[in-house]
């Protein structure tokens, strides 16, 4: 009972390599994202100028909601970096060979690293599921106005899913910008028989799930009875709306974890078949909430040991070794989304793979 309560507390020890986990972890995101928002001014500054940006949306709308975007999704890479850095200066230092001489095994040594693993993985976990969606809407809002305007929902074709048990609309093509939809038609089946067919030339979106049909052709079917009935405009409910059907590639990004949840779900009922990058974004977040032990003991344990080439060596290798681990993330999600790969296989790709290397590093670690 004493030897577990023992391991709960924190010595000094704790404290220290807790307080350099964290400290270089906070070091490297400030150093890397400064880097990264001067490159993005320096890329951008003649759009914002072009498109009349005022210098207070470039600050709040769009730098105030980009740090925190990109700090978040880049957490494992400054994760890893902040351990190897960290450690290998310890180890240099031979901090880390008097800590095991004096009795300290690796695997005692790892509390305080999973401990600031855990701090980290709990700031990703509702950073990245609940508090960074709203504020890329503001981001992408200021992107879409100012810097890219392709990033605009603009329309789609050859639009079909269910909006009801038995109910099957189609939209040959749809333009957002007026909200109107061409080559419309909706399908009543009972059981697989075909009850009635709408065919219209337009529907276009009022508001609250309210549709106004132009032109249209109605066909009622009863055995070999057919019944035909047409008009210019009819108003009808539909339990849809034009963002159900026309997503443009960030639309994931604003979306809390439980809205993303509840997309998914509701999307797939309706046989909607673009959600791949929905399904990867949401397991994405959670796997990431892993990354960061799986990282921290790769980068721990490859660290410890000094080694000749001193701390460049250990992070030159952390280096190959991060853009393994944000290369084998792209390509997954890449299959997921053309090459008809699982989401959630996508999404835990690098887990599964650099948990092994984490293993082997583990028992290689010096004791």
């Amino acid at each position: 009972m004493n030897s577990g309560n023992d391991f709960l507390k924190l010595k000094r020890l704790d404290w220290y390599i807790i307080k350099k986990f964290l400290g270089t972890y906070v070091f490297m995101i400030a150093l890397i994202i400064s880097i990264a928002v001067v490159f993005d001014i320096n890329e951008k500054i003649d759009k914002f100028m072009t498109n009349n940006a005022s210098l207070k949306d470039i600050v709040f709308d769009y730098y105030l909601n980009f740090i925190p975007f990109y700090t978040n999704l880049f957490s494992p890479l400054f994760v890893f970096l902040a351990v190897i850095f960290f450690t290998s200066k310890m180890a240099n230092n031979s901090e880390i060979t008097a800590i095991l001489s004096n009795g300290v095994s690796f695997k005692r040594l790892m509390k305080p690293y999973m401990i600031a693993a855990l701090v980290i993985a709990l700031f990703t976990f509702v950073f990245g599921g609940y508090l960074i969606p709203p504020a890329n809407a503001t981001r992408i809002e200021f992107e879409q106005n100012f810097v890219d305007p392709r990033k605009k929902k603009v329309g789609d074709r050859d639009i079909q899913f269910k909006v009801g048990p038995g109910t099957i609309v189609y939209f040959g093509n749809f333009d957002m910008a007026s909200k109107t939809g061409y080559n419309f038609s909706i399908d009543h089946f009972d059981s697989l028989q075909l009850v009635s067919r709408l065919t219209a030339q337009s529907i276009r979106y009022d508001s609250a799930y309210l549709w106004t049909i132009n032109n249209f052709q109605i066909r009622d079917f009863d055995g070999l009875k057919e019944t035909i009935t047409k008009g210019t405009s009819i108003d009808t409910t539909l339990r849809i709306v034009p963002d159900d059907f026309i997503i443009a590639k960030t639309d994931q990004q604003m979306m809390t974890s439980p809205q993303l949840r509840h997309y998914v779900r509701s999307q797939t009922e309706r046989g909607m078949g673009n959600i791949q990058a929905f399904q990867i974004e949401y397991h994405s977040r959670i796997a990431s909430v892993f990354s960061a032990f799986i990282l921290t003991i790769i980068g721990a344990s490859l660290a410890a040991r000094k080694v000749k080439g001193g701390m460049g060596l250990n992070i030159g290798i952390g280096l190959v070794l991060s853009m393994g681990y944000i290369l084998f993330m792209t390509v997954s999600s890449t299959f997921a989304v053309k090459g008809g790969m699982s989401p959630f296989i996508a999404a835990w790709i690098p887990n599964i793979i650099f948990i092994f290397i984490a293993l082997y590093l583990y028992k290689k670690a010096p004791n």
